[in-house]
């Protein structure tokens, strides 16, 4: 893979980092410069923004409204955003239920959905993980029974992500308790200001409302915003798994968190009072990071661009995941050995720099990222049993 850069692809640099600049509100460049959390209303702000420029969607098709970038500059354009600290996108809509209408969804579903979730003007949120069925997702128990022209839901759904915001959830549902538990699954598309439908937030310890618990109860879904067959869900499943998986490769996230790193250790004084990234100790840490996620990063790009080829993660995409979940993870943690005593904290309380208020609560927010889109252990598994072609244990 050519990833050499042509006199066509420095002038669309050219253009993505003057466009960014000239357009990225002031209170979001802000929040950027300072390596800031970004909520959801901020997020939808800088979608919007991509979308009257036609970037917020590089990666779909020009049929359905993408831009029809290249492979480049897919890659230029995503590396751009993530120096600038611009705000990532939410991925429910864009990334993981909209590659799934296009392949599986009626003509009607790919009218109805997809032209507002491209715009922004409806948010999506995932209902995937039960409170009994995290990682073992095939055990989940939320019902929804045919009657006449709905389904009838009842259940409960949890660390649906910012679903207080979302105008349409898409879920994973029991329709069959016959055959293998796989089998008697379906994946429905319903939306949240359906009688039934309840939404409670719950505060992490990364001191954000991201995550909500979301109830049904004997809440009616029409039948056509069934997606692919019936009982035919656990199909979709592993597609958008594979979707998100490639997601959590997280290189953007862990670019930006190494380069906090680099400001942290240049402002950080050690007992010699020089700045603890003339230290050879903090130096190696450092470079010995970078170099990991320079390797896990050029995976990611081959991954990329096989999709834009048309061809869909398959399991290769758990080697992503497991790789990057853990380059997030050790990326906080460099950054909190740096500050020392200071990491403990909390938002504006004791920082030194403006930059600094966001280690403590973003280290335990990312303890998290081994543990969704699958747990690593199950995609050590899935490694091992599709790819290695290890026998089941």
């Amino acid at each position: 893979m050519d990833l050499s850069f042509s006199a066509e692809d420095e002038a669309f640099r050219t253009e993505v980092r003057t466009w960014i600049a000239d357009n990225m509100p002031p209170h979001l460049a802000a929040k950027a410069e300072a390596a800031g959390h970004f909520e959801m209303p901020e997020i939808m702000e800088w979608h919007r923004l991509l979308y009257s420029k036609g970037w917020v969607a590089p990666h779909w098709p020009k049929e359905f409204g993408g831009p029809g970038l290249s492979a480049t500059q897919r890659f230029i354009l995503s590396e751009e955003q993530e120096l600038a600290g611009a705000p990532p996108l939410s991925p429910f809509g864009l990334v993981m239920v909209a590659p799934l209408i296009m392949r599986f969804g009626t003509d009607e579903q790919k009218q109805r959905f997809l032209p507002k979730i491209l715009s922004g003007e409806e948010v999506w949120c995932q209902g995937y993980s039960e409170p009994g069925a995290g990682s073992d997702l095939a055990s989940l128990r939320t019902s929804a029974v045919l009657d006449g022209d709905h389904f009838v839901l009842n259940g409960q759904k949890t660390w649906t992500t910012y679903a207080q915001y979302a105008d349409w959830i898409f879920c994973l549902v029991r329709t069959s308790a016959e055959g293998k538990k796989q089998q008697g699954i379906s994946f429905l598309l319903i939306d949240m200001k359906t009688p039934g439908v309840e939404v409670k937030p719950m505060q992490t310890l990364g001191h954000t409302p991201a995550f909500c618990d979301t109830f049904f109860e004997n809440a009616r879904v029409p039948k056509e915003n069934l997606l692919g067959p019936l009982n035919g869900g656990w199909s979709l499943a592993k597609a958008l798994l594979g979707h998100e998986r490639t997601l959590v490769a997280a290189v953007g996230q862990t670019r930006r968190t190494l380069r906090l790193a680099r400001r942290i250790a240049e402002h950080q004084r050690g007992a010699d009072g020089k700045p603890l990234i003339e230290a050879p100790h903090w130096r190696e840490k450092l470079a010995r990071l970078e170099m990991r996620l320079r390797a896990h990063q050029m995976t990611n790009y081959r991954a990329l661009v096989e999709q834009q080829k048309g061809h869909h993660p398959g399991p290769e995409s758990s080697i992503l995941k497991l790789v990057g979940s853990i380059l997030v993870q050790e990326a906080d943690e460099l950054c909190m050995e740096l500050m020392g005593e200071a990491s403990l904290s909390w938002h504006d309380e004791g920082a030194v720099a403006p930059f600094e208020q966001w280690v403590g609560p973003a280290f335990c927010y990312d303890r998290a990222t081994t543990i969704y889109a699958g747990s690593n252990e199950i995609q050590k598994n899935i490694i091992a049993k599709l790819i290695l072609g290890l026998p089941s244990s």
